[in-house]
């Protein structure tokens, strides 16, 4: 059966989905390009399984999460359920500790949060046991403060060289969060032309994972080609974890 639904609910997914659709559509209008070419990235931490159930039935199957506790409790009730639903593609968009990386190689299909040479390792070993592969973004700090997450420019090089020379890793190519209050644009143009270099050596990392609720459209204009949306999309109701 499909999954459980109120009428109400549906009719606020329906909406923010269309919402988002149409932003990125114009968007990709603005410099000529092709919608299909963007992975949009359904970020549902806080939300209830339910609502994962619902935004894949509507056609949208890469769902993000950002803490490994909460992902692996929606793997496994997905798993166990009998709604019927598309294939999902988990990605684990959070910040990840190296403590952590055993478990979310166990689930996670897509890691854009890999910005360091110890958590390569320690995913890639995860992956190693679970007997599967992961793909993975470099995490770029696009501000040079790598308190808050992503490796420094100068530094990205040797990342994507470990990365690349894992077995059970796969580089798809940059991700980076735009600094607040910084201009979305500027940050977006910077991260642009270090996937550009990056592609210089590693010429398949050819992927760039920016945008978020607020700032999608500067991401578009930059060349992402994934974009991790939560509240436009799954709105600012009281989430259920957390």
């Amino acid at each position: 059966m499909s999954a459980p639904l109120d009428p109400d609910r549906r009719a606020e997914l329906v909406a923010g989905l269309a919402g988002v659709r149409g932003r990125l559509a114009a968007a990709c209008a603005e410099v000529d390009r092709d919608p299909r070419t963007i992975t949009l990235v359904a970020v549902t931490k806080s939300f209830p399984a339910s609502d994962v159930a619902s935004v894949a039935t509507l056609g949208v199957t890469d769902i993000g999460e950002n803490r490994d506790q909460e992902a692996r409790a929606k793997v496994a009730e997905l798993a166990a359920a009998t709604w019927e639903i598309p294939p999902l593609t988990w990605h684990f968009v959070g910040r990840l500790q190296t403590n952590k990386c055993r478990s979310v190689a166990r689930y996670a299909h897509v890691v854009h949060s890999v910005d360091r040479v110890e958590v390569a390792t320690a995913l890639a070993a995860g992956a190693e046991r679970a007997e599967r592969s992961v793909d993975v973004f470099a995490q770029v700090s696009l501000d040079d403060d790598p308190a808050r997450g992503g490796a420094l420019t100068e530094d990205l090089p040797g990342l994507a060289d470990q990365i690349a020379g894992l077995a059970r890793l796969r580089l798809l190519g940059v991700m980076a969060v735009a600094p607040l209050p910084a201009d979305p644009d500027a940050a977006f143009e910077r991260l642009a032309v270090v996937a550009e270099r990056l592609r210089a050596d590693h010429p398949d990392a050819v992927a760039i994972s920016a945008g978020m609720s607020a700032d999608l459209e500067a991401a578009v204009r930059h060349g992402a080609t994934h974009v991790r949306v939560g509240s436009a999309l799954l709105g600012r109701r009281a989430p259920i974890f957390g």
